[in-house]
């Protein structure tokens, strides 16, 4: 008699436990046990916390190699069917052998569920008949339950789901994260004390008034509210803010943009210091000639601006050119430092307002959450559970699908908050600028160390973002580099993996139209390029959307620096603007309150937030990947304790790439 000690782990969320009777079938290579019933499984309500049920399972011989196990469960007469979420199986053979099955998943039904066991395998290394049915057979479900939606022509497909209960149970929120999480600006404003403002559409009177209603105000927040007039803070935003993406060196004007080189402003002539490489432009084009909406009846307006930045010889950044609209002309005055007060406070609002659209549309929205949610589906369609690939990526993908579900249905659709509240809302606007930001996302653009050579950045002083993303990109790479080269070998085992080459070749088709001047590859020939790629793709879902997540409170709780609408047009000509123009020009009290809300919002953190580098999940059960996960975590570790120290001598603390407070995924 052969005796096979079985060990299954239920998870620890909320729960997760069940009352129904559990079975489960031990396969091998040489044959497969009875179905068992675990009759000992769950003798105490398990609300939270995880736990471990032994039981021993006997064979007349030897079953050989474990290759899966077969798990069902069925309600009992006095308890109705429940959900039961198993964490993973571990089981002890005769033979001295350990095997582990991960499972994660919810089991919601009565039906019988293969999971095998946790050995990572490329598909061309299945030996074994029944391995090979079970990973098609797998695949085949994963392609019925994911399965890719149009959201919008021209844009990255996405996950097809009605509501999130209809998400496959294992992509959707827990239940602490969806008792925790109300995407509505109704949650926010109550949060931040402001629901009795929602309804005032009157125009702000002073800015006295704006500051009393910053509650929960942060140590950023509260930086930001006393220093947002400043040419050097204005700089600076645009190296460490929530948008670092835009700026770029200037070594020539634009045609459109007929700033005198012979300019001189204190340091030398702008032709001189465009040589100097002292010189940098922010660009807004992809905003030109979209209408910006009405909000309550008012027509609200949006800007295209161009902006002129110089290093000083102190290392700041300074603006010392704005031209607002694209075409240059009479109505459309260059505006300098040297005009009035309020002239360019006035013309640095306009280019903050249409920073968030920016932002918000391109930054955030496209090249973090839709593009995660493209990786995500394509690796749950493609990739099976005992894929390396799968292993390594699961944790970058969680909750991605719910809240861009939720993002879809109560922030851009027609009565969302962003659709109401913001200049750029209109459907057709939004779509104009998601499809022009489209054609910029290239694939350099998406690999940090590309792209701050492309746009010229690599030495310009106070760039934090650029130096914690390096050290964090060099992080990855290294990480993914040696679990990947253990699994594949040479390019050749790239080349014949075809489950891999789906999950690019998806990945080109429905997050990039298949463009090939993307630079986006649609299919893998070298390990090399597989490494680069993956890298990309978890310093998106994890680096990146922090980096330009985060902070959206801390640099919009004060909404003269990041109006989401502007209710005046632009001067056109100089000398007429004052403190109460400005104030006009402003979102009255009721788009402010609900901008504040969802950005407060998108910026909390949940109590069951996975920093980066963290697999509180066991995919992995081989010494090489599990090594160099505990070596990931300590690179980690040690690159958050610097940023700790760098930041003590700051006085704006850049904390957006901190690795102890990054998330793993777009979760938030």
């Amino acid at each position: 008699m052969a005796k096979y000690e079985v060990k299954v782990f239920t998870g620890s969320s909320v729960y997760a436990s069940t009352f129904n009777d559990v079975y489960i079938k031990l396969v091998g290579t040489k044959g497969e046990s009875e179905r068992y019933w675990l009759k000992s499984l769950f003798s105490s309500v398990n609300v939270v916390g995880s736990k471990v049920n032994t039981v021993d399972v006997h064979c007349p011989t030897s079953v050989g190699d474990l290759i899966l196990v077969e798990i069902d469960k069925r309600p009992q007469r006095i308890f109705p069917e429940d959900d039961w979420f198993p964490a993973k199986v571990e089981v002890k053979s005769p033979e001295g052998n350990t095997y582990f099955f991960p499972v994660y998943r919810w089991i919601d039904d009565s039906e019988v569920h293969r999971f095998r066991a946790g050995k990572a395998l490329l598909c061309y290394e299945e030996t074994h008949s029944l391995g090979k049915y079970d990973r098609e057979q797998e695949l085949k479900i994963r392609a019925e339950e994911y399965c890719w939606d149009s959201f919008e022509d021209g844009l990255p497909y996405c996950i097809k789901a009605d509501s999130t209960d209809s998400l496959p149970s294992e992509v959707q929120f827990s239940f602490t994260k969806d008792a925790e999480f109300k995407l509505t600006a109704v949650h926010g404003q109550a949060q931040l004390k402001l629901s009795q403002l929602v309804y005032c559409r009157e125009k702000w009177t002073s800015f006295d008034d704006i500051q009393r209603i910053m509650s929960n105000a942060t140590e950023i927040s509260e930086y930001v509210q006393k220093h947002w007039k400043e040419d050097t803070f204005f700089g600076y935003q645009y190296l460490n803010g929530v948008n670092p993406m835009l700026i770029r060196r200037c070594r020539v004007l634009p045609d459109n943009f007929p700033v005198p080189e012979a300019m001189d402003f204190g340091e030398g002539s702008l032709a001189e210091q465009m040589k100097k490489g002292n010189i940098y432009l922010c660009d807004y084009k992809r905003l030109d000639g979209v209408k910006a909406r009405m909000i309550d009846g008012e027509q609200q307006y949006l800007m295209a601006p161009l902006v002129l930045l110089f290093k000083k010889q102190d290392d700041t950044l300074v603006p010392i050119a704005i031209q607002l609209k694209q075409t240059p002309g009479e109505d459309n005055p260059i505006f300098y430092p040297s005009d009035s007060e309020y002239d360019w406070l006035l013309a640095k609002t306009f280019v903050r307002s249409a920073d968030f659209t920016e932002h918000q549309l391109n930054t955030h929205l496209l090249r973090t959450h839709l593009l995660a949610e493209v990786f995500a589906v394509s690796l749950l369609r493609n990739l099976p559970m005992v894929h390396p690939l799968y292993k390594l990526l699961v944790p970058y993908t969680r909750y991605t699908m719910h809240i861009n579900l939720l993002a879809r249905k109560l922030l851009i659709s027609k009565e969302g908050v962003f659709t109401k509240y913001a200049a750029s809302g209109c459907k057709e606007t939004k779509k104009t600028i998601l499809t022009r930001s489209l054609t910029s996302v290239t694939y350099s653009s998406l690999c940090i160390p590309d792209d701050i050579a492309e746009r010229g950045l690599e030495d310009i002083p106070n760039f934090y973002y650029r130096d914690d993303g390096l050290q964090l990109w060099d992080i990855i790479f290294r990480f993914v580099k040696g679990v990947l080269s253990s699994y594949y070998k040479d390019d050749a085992a790239v080349q014949k993996d075809s489950e891999l080459q789906k999950w690019i070749g998806d990945i080109f088709k429905y997050g990039f139209l298949s463009q090939a001047s993307t630079g986006i590859p649609h299919q893998f020939d070298a390990v090399d390029d597989l490494i680069k790629f993956v890298t990309m793709v978890m310093f998106t879902c994890s680096c990146q959307h922090g980096a330009v997540n985060t902070g959206q409170y801390d640099y919009g709780a004060w909404m003269p620096n990041n109006p989401t609408s502007l209710q005046l047009p632009p001067p056109t000509t100089k000398g007429t603007t004052t403190e109460a123009t400005l104030l006009e020009t402003l979102p009255d009290v009721n788009t402010t309150v609900n901008g504040m809300a969802v950005m407060w919002l998108l910026s909390q953190q949940s109590s069951d937030f996975v920093p980066l580098g963290q697999y509180p999940q066991e995919h992995f059960f081989e010494e090489i990947p599990c090594k160099l996960i505990t070596k990931y975590q300590g690179e980690l570790k040690k690159l958050s304790a610097a940023i700790e120290v760098r930041n003590q001598s700051l006085d704006v603390k850049y904390t957006y790439l901190d690795p102890a407070k990054l998330e793993n995924s777009v979760a938030i």
